[in-house]
């Protein structure tokens, strides 16, 4: 089967896509975020397959995501790139939402913030202004990207 090129659509939710759209991908960043960081460990710690994990790492270090890095000989553990880094506020935006719509018995990771010390979620908030923003609060306007 024939994966839909997504990085070729003038749509910035679809490019992002080709890079984190498949299922263990931003599973695989959130455990190098959260310091499970080399092969064996990242393949324990979720139960995927070495093929799958081994293709999964090999995308995310091609698209600039994660880098990889000798500790020993022949041995590699993968860091969080600066583009990378900025992938993983994306998902503390999918935390917020799975707390709220799908964690029935209540959040399975909290979440501290170094700067006031207090347990918290990711609010998104205008740039600018510093309000928070919602899909109701934003007008779409095309920009110099568009087709």
């Amino acid at each position: 089967m024939q994966r839909t090129d997504f990085g070729s659509m003038a749509c910035s939710i679809a490019r992002t896509l080709d890079v984190i759209g498949e299922p263990w991908s931003p599973l695989i960043l959130r455990d190098v975020w959260a310091g499970v960081t080399r092969f064996d460990r990242i393949q324990e710690d979720l139960g995927i397959s070495r093929k799958v994990l081994t293709e999964r790492l090999k995308w995310l270090v091609e698209r600039g995501v994660l880098e990889r890095r000798e500790y020993a000989t022949n041995r590699y553990e993968y860091a969080l790139t600066e583009r990378g880094t900025e992938l993983v506020s994306v998902l503390m935006v999918m935390v917020r939402w799975g707390d709220r719509w799908a964690a029935p018995d209540g959040p399975p990771v909290l979440y501290r913030h170094h700067a006031c010390g207090q347990v918290s979620h990711v609010e998104l908030t205008c740039a600018h202004c510093g309000t928070p923003m919602t899909p109701s609060d934003i007008d779409l306007l095309p920009g110099p990207g568009a087709s």
